[in-house]
């Protein structure tokens, strides 16, 4: 019995909860090769996210994906705040952004996300490399990058350790990315001519080295 107690009190100092599922808002997430924990960061409840060490790709489906969301064209809105890993490799930049149009089995998608490292680098090429699009499987950011140099990718102002407001309009093969209160968007994007824009689903994404934290999330639908 005193095992009991003691090991309840202890539980109840932790406010992390570990779990393969959790609720941000209204919406279920469904954690997909990423652990996924429900914190609460700078006085806002949100959710943590880290990629699945086992993953040793990127650009992957590594993200917490909302349980029966159908989207195709509308506006997607989320707080996220990003983090490095104590062990993040060298190349990691905080990556952290949305999937969307996720079919049922993951198999495809499309994703803009943004590396906060970046926004305030002295090398301009990496500055040049803050926000970056792809659509998966076909079209990562190193094949973008290769055949379609500065297409889907470009700079904007940002940092780590602080709450970055993206929000993403998409409309059939048109997606914009907006930052923060901008009303111009900082990535304009064309979809490659092969990506076919479909329903599916919305997933909150992250990549290697990030401990990525997500929260007011928003979605509007448009026909």
């Amino acid at each position: 019995m005193n095992k009991l107690i003691l090991f309840s009190f202890l539980l109840s100092l932790n406010t992390t909860i570990f779990a393969q599922s959790v609720k941000l808002g209204k919406y279920e997430l469904l954690a997909n090769k990423i652990s996924l924990t429900k914190v609460k960061i700078a006085g806002k409840a949100a959710v943590r996210i880290i990629k699945d060490t086992t993953v040793k790709k990127v650009d992957e489906p590594t993200f917490a994906k909302l349980e029966g969301t159908d989207f195709k064209n509308g506006t997607i809105e989320v707080k996220v705040l990003s983090k490095l890993l104590s062990n993040a490799p060298e190349f990691a930049r905080g990556f952290i952004g949305i999937a969307y149009r996720i079919t049922q089995d993951n198999a495809t998608y499309e994703s803009i996300y943004i590396r906060p490292t970046n926004g305030r680098s002295e090398d301009q090429v990496r500055r040049n490399h803050s926000i970056q699009y792809y659509a998966y499987p076909d079209w990562k950011f190193d094949k973008l990058r290769k055949e379609s140099a500065e297409a889907f990718e470009a700079y904007a102002d940002m940092q780590l350790n602080k709450w970055i407001t993206i929000r993403i309009e998409v409309k059939e093969n048109i997606a914009k990315l907006f930052l923060d209160k901008n009303k111009q968007p900082s990535l304009f994007v064309n979809t490659p001519k092969d990506v076919i824009a479909k329903s599916g689903g919305i997933g909150l994404w992250v990549d290697i080295g990030t401990e990525g934290f997500f929260t007011d999330l928003k979605i509007t639908k448009i026909d």
